[in-house]
């Protein structure tokens, strides 16, 4: 992509109403625009990353067994009042009515839908284990909206729902999605921590929330410093065995790592002293078992091999897709920009031109440019006829991992300049080995 033909509607200054470093850069960076209190419209650069956010949660569910399905973001009413929770979930739900004057909501969940649809096809244990997800646009009006994307109205979430004949079988398909989430955490670049959390409106006895530590997370959060250590790496896992899933999950477990509203002091101070942190933590996700909360409230049940007829087990899991940006950011940057990691950046590598207009430069500008799209890779190539100083304050601000720098003095040399943006080393080498080195780099995510 030209930047000359793009659409990076870039801010020079902090926006007076973004008070932490993710809603700044990603407005800054033109990533989103806001049309309402806590509603965004996600521009050109924005929903790249988040198109490649849905992308590896999808990856990673479907590698885990799990099955893409679609539901509307409308609700009729009457399946929650089956539930119980229609008078219980309070005002964050945004209660509408249609023309025919029928109740609806703009749905903040979807544990009644998919029960409903699993009610309506599934009667017999042998079409179980069962789990089906959607990525889906969510509303919960909140109060205060704030902080961009971290805490929004409207938001994009992947929610899962298992559903088991048993409840060994359930806590099996509890484990296997903290074990996915894991991977899925990891591939973006991120340290997602799984604490013991509450369970708040879902309801259910087993809950695990995911942070990402952060200065400016909501929850205060309790730790063993080794769990940051614990990572999945590249690990083949088979889901389908409960053991080898299960031990996983103890490994990422058995150290304390707990959110404020779970906090246990005399376990905490059991910890030796220098292994004892105590930070700010962003949600990215959370699993629930619950069991048979919502089957034995809306009828969802299955015939047994003994011909008896029980209610199903479940468990919902969720991940926040948009909220995830927000986190990324906030985790990783610097006082330039954003620092994207090279799962989910928008762009694998960015192409600066030093003089635009410039036969030699422009040719091997274009040549770059040809070559990675030759090899899959999409860069963003700045060919506009500005200074330098604001190419590269652009390519800092919105955070791809590699720029390739262009110039006259280099290519006297037939080189060109490969910089790294987290760590800031840049090397000269050929055009070549650059397009090789970036292709090396991607070809291993």
């Amino acid at each position: 992509m030209r930047v000359s033909r793009y659409f990076l509607p870039v801010l020079k200054e902090n926006p007076a109403e973004a008070q932490i470093v993710s809603h700044r850069y990603m407005l800054r960076a033109g990533m989103i625009k806001q049309q309402a209190a806590g509603i965004y419209s996600w521009l050109p650069l924005g929903l790249r990353v988040l198109n490649r956010i849905q992308a590896i949660v999808n990856e990673e569910q479907i590698r885990a067994g799990h099955i893409p399905l679609l539901m509307p973001t409308l609700q009729p009413a009457d399946l929650w009042r089956e539930s119980g929770r229609y008078d219980d979930y309070g005002q964050e739900m945004l209660r509408i009515k249609d023309r025919q004057d029928r109740e609806m909501l703009y749905g903040p969940t979807n544990e009644e839908m998919i029960t409903d649809i699993f009610r309506a096809h599934v009667t017999s244990y042998k079409d179980l284990p069962l789990t089906l997800y959607h990525i889906q646009w969510k509303f919960r009006d909140e109060m205060r909206p704030r902080f961009g994307v971290m805490r929004g109205r409207e938001f994009l979430m992947k929610d899962g729902y298992n559903f088991d004949v048993d409840r060994d079988s359930a806590l099996h398909a509890y484990n296997r999605h903290m074990v996915s989430y894991l991977r899925t955490y990891e591939r973006m670049g991120l340290t997602a921590i799984p604490m013991r959390a509450d369970s708040g409106p879902i309801g259910g006895d087993d809950t695990h929330e995911f942070l990402v530590l952060a200065a400016t997370g909501e929850s205060e959060v309790f730790f063993d410093s080794a769990v940051t250590e614990l990572k999945l790496g590249d690990r083949a896992v088979d889901y389908d065995n409960r053991a080898e899933v299960a031990a996983v999950c103890k490994e990422f477990t058995t150290l304390y790592a707990r959110t404020d509203e779970t906090h246990d002091a005399a376990l905490f101070e059991a910890i030796p002293e220098e292994r004892r942190k105590v930070a700010r933590g962003i949600e990215v996700g959370q699993i629930f078992y619950f069991g048979t909360k919502y089957s034995e409230a809306m009828g969802a049940s299955v015939v047994t091999a003994d011909g008896s007829k029980v209610p199903v087990e479940m468990g919902s899991h969720g991940i926040g897709v948009s909220r995830l940006l927000g986190a990324i950011i906030e985790a990783s940057h610097d006082d330039k920009g954003i620092i994207w990691p090279e799962g989910v950046t928008p762009f694998p590598v960015g192409i600066v031109n030093l003089k635009q207009g410039d036969a030699a430069t422009d040719a091997a500008s274009e040549s770059l440019y040809k070559a990675l799209a030759a090899k899959g890779l999409e860069a963003l190539y700045d060919d506009r006829d500005e200074r330098a100083g604001a190419k590269f304050a652009t390519m800092d601000l919105i955070g791809l991992p590699w720029r390739i720098t262009v110039g006259p003095r280099g290519l006297a040399n037939g080189l060109v300049e490969l910089t790294s943006r987290r760590s800031g080393v840049s090397e000269e080498m050929t055009p070549e080995a650059a397009v090789a080195r970036i292709v090396e780099i991607y070809g291993s995510i």
